[in-house]
Formats: structure tokens, sequence, C-alpha cells
């Protein structure tokens, strides 16, 4: 079982703790509180996870205010390991970028494996422009583009910092993935191809057709091989446990084995640049 859920599950077992300390049953709070009955079951049980303000409701519904200190506490530390990409990006794309760059900063070698798109630490800066555009219409959130590029382009200047190490590895179907204008998409190609001697950066490509022993199902990143974060759809995991990150150490070793590097790799984001001119 993840941190996370643990950690959900454990604040579930407090707030149902203070609901039968509070002589209520579950349908009961339901009720008071405005909810479907389910909602209660399902965060009692940690299948559901609450928000700020169905903490504060609940206190409220007690009347056990002086339990919101702890309970705020326990929520901020769930909201360590999953962060909507709503929440995440209230601030905008340019917050986002910083608190990515601290991570990063704070980490000698990173991994980085990406199924669908190009890496974000080698994306260009029309690319990565395109990128949050897409990311900021889906979420509807603020929309700060050019500020929230233009602090990608300053997370690039780690590949250049003597004594770090990047090790990159792309699905070859993110080489086709036509998230831009394909003029966009050509010189994003260039720009990856022309990676390859930097000092810091170690790039693999793991080529349709290879035998597979792991699904690539998503990207994600290893920091130290003590941190992982994974970006999905909805949300961005950061995961501690060590039985998780080994996981995708794992993962990461058994792409590895059949991605291709150098030349090989060269020549596939080589064929994907020329496939577009002959669209």
């Amino acid at each position: 079982m993840s941190d996370y859920q643990m950690s959900r599950i454990a604040l579930g077992a407090r707030l149902r703790e203070l609901r039968v300390e509070g002589g209520l049953t579950g349908k009961s709070l339901a009720a008071r509180l405005g909810w479907p009955a389910s909602k209660v079951s399902k965060i009692e049980t940690g299948k559901q996870s609450p928000t700020d303000s169905d903490v504060r409701a609940w206190a409220d519904a007690l009347h056990v205010p002086e339990t919101m200190g702890e309970l705020t506490g326990r929520l901020r530390s769930l909201e360590t390991h999953y962060a909507s990409w709503r929440r995440q990006l209230a601030a905008g794309v340019r917050a986002r970028q910083e608190a990515w760059q601290l991570t990063e900063d704070a980490s000698g070698t990173v991994w980085n494996f990406e199924s669908a798109v190009i890496p974000g630490l080698l994306q260009t800066a029309e690319y990565a422009r395109h990128m949050s555009l897409r990311t900021t219409t889906l979420h509807r959130t603020v929309q700060d583009i050019d500020a929230g590029v233009n602090a990608r382009m300053q997370r690039q200047q780690a590949l250049y910092a003597p004594g770090r190490t990047f090790h990159f590895m792309i699905w070859e179907p993110a080489l086709h993935m036509i998230l831009c204008p394909r003029d966009v998409m050509a010189e994003q190609l260039d720009r990856l191809a022309g990676v390859f001697g930097m000092p810091t950066v170690h790039l693999a490509v793991v080529p349709l057709g290879a035998a597979l022993t792991v699904v690539p199902t998503h990207g994600f990143w290893i920091f130290d091989e003590q941190l992982v974060m994974v970006e999905t759809i909805g949300a961005e995991l950061r995961l501690t446990d060590a039985a998780e990150t080994g996981l995708y150490r794992t993962v990461w070793r058994e792409l590895h084995e059949v991605a291709v590097t150098g030349r090989e790799a060269h020549r596939l984001i080589a064929r994907a640049r020329a496939s577009l001119a002959s669209m």
C-alpha cells in the first residue's frame, strides 16, 4: 500500500472516530452536511480524499473546531503525495515550473521517461508554449503562458551545470505525436537531435516493435532514486515509499533494456522529422 493511500485511510479513520465520538451515524452526519451518505462512507474508508472545505464542514458539524489544526495538517500531508492539476495550476504555469525547478535543483541525477511528449527539459520554447496552452485549457486554469514558458526555459539551464546527470528516455510514438503545428514539431525534433554529445545528457528511444516486458503507461521522473513524480491527466503524484519508487526503477531498467541510443536513436528522430515533410 502506498504512502498516499495509507495517509488517506488514516485521515478517514480519524474523521470516523470524531463522528462516532459525536454520537452520529454516517447517515445522520451526511444529512447534517447535505451530502450523500456514500460520500461520508468513502471518505471514512479512504476511498475518497476530502477537500479542505469537507474537513472544515465535518469539524463544524460535529462541533469540534479545536480539531481543525490536526485535520488540516493531516490533509496537507496527504496532498504532498497527490495534488490535482487544477490546484497545482491555480497560481499559474510559472509557479508550477518554479516548483519543479526546486525539486530538480536538489537532485544530482534525474531519470525521465515520456511516452507521449518530448521531455520538458528538452522542449523548445514554442513546443512548450503549445503544451502549456493545452494543459491550462483542459483544466481551465490561469493562462500565464509566456511566463510559464520563460520559467521552463530557465529550468533547462540545469542541463549545462557540471556535476549533474540527466537520463531521458522517450517511447518512439512521442516523436510522431502532433500536439502542435508541424513546423513547431519539426523544430522540436531538430532540437532533440542536437542534444547528443552533451556531457550531462543521456538520451534513449524505445522503438516501436520492441518486445516489452512492462507497459509504458505514462511518463515519470525519478530524482536520486528517492522520489518519483508522475503526471496523470488529473493530478501530479509524489511517491517516496521505497516499494513504489522501486517499481519505477524496475520499469526504467526494463524499458532501457530494449531502448536504443546514439546513432540508432538519432536515426529514429531523423525518421520522425522526415515523416513531417511527407504529410
